[in-house]
């Protein structure tokens, strides 16, 4: 079953427990589909009414910003140790050279790595743990932290919330026209800013 088709058959509650669980398990460390679980969420949010996109985008923001805290605190404990266990357990996510280009990114953008990580498939997973493996100061991560998690989880619900919005609109009016117009102008907007995020971020084909 799709996403969203299985979304639909769960009350309002459960969907924002949901998305808060699953991204704040990918913010901690644990590879898992936080952006599609949202994504899906937020169009879903759009489409019936007892989705509140506000509580949403809350629970969003929440479980990414705890799962990072927490993903944090375990990295600052287990250290060096932990990334070779993940290593073992996740090798697709936590390889060598992964884990590596998430280091660079932290040499060179140091708190700003943790807010960026936010719109970078990889970094998402790896920068709580990293942050506290690196012993980044606690206040520069929380920052990072919290801006990134407000902008990525508030903003995706947002961005998806409305284009959602738009498109059923125009749908009764323009047929499949202005569902396509609609959908264009999310991604180009999540495009966009995932683009500069990936500018913040070491190319790994050119280290």
């Amino acid at each position: 079953m799709h996403v969203q088709e299985w979304l639909e058959t769960v009350p309002a509650v459960a969907v924002y427990a949901l998305v808060g669980v699953v991204i704040g398990l990918e913010s901690l460390g644990i590879p898992l589909p936080g952006e599609i679980i949202l994504v899906s969420s937020a169009l879903l949010a759009s489409q019936h009414g007892d989705i509140d996109p506000v509580v949403l985008g809350a629970s969003a923001t929440a479980g990414a910003i705890i799962g990072d805290s927490i993903g944090y605190a375990i990295g600052r404990k287990g250290g060096r140790p932990l990334l070779a266990w993940l290593g073992k357990k996740f090798p697709k996510h936590f390889s060598e050279g992964h884990i590596a280009t998430a280091e660079r990114s932290f040499e060179k953008w140091g708190m700003w790595a943790v807010f960026f990580g936010r719109f970078v498939a990889l970094l998402r997973i790896f920068a709580g743990p990293l942050a506290g493996v690196l012993r980044m100061p606690y206040w520069k991560f929380a920052i990072a932290n919290v801006l990134g998690g407000i902008l990525w989880a508030g903003g995706t619900t947002a961005v998806i919330y409305y284009v959602g919005i738009v498109a059923e609109s125009w749908l009764k009016r323009f047929s499949w026209l202005g569902l396509v117009a609609a959908v264009l102008v999310g991604l180009t907007s999540m495009l966009v800013l995932k683009r500069k995020a990936k500018k913040a971020a070491p190319a790994v084909a050119a280290e």
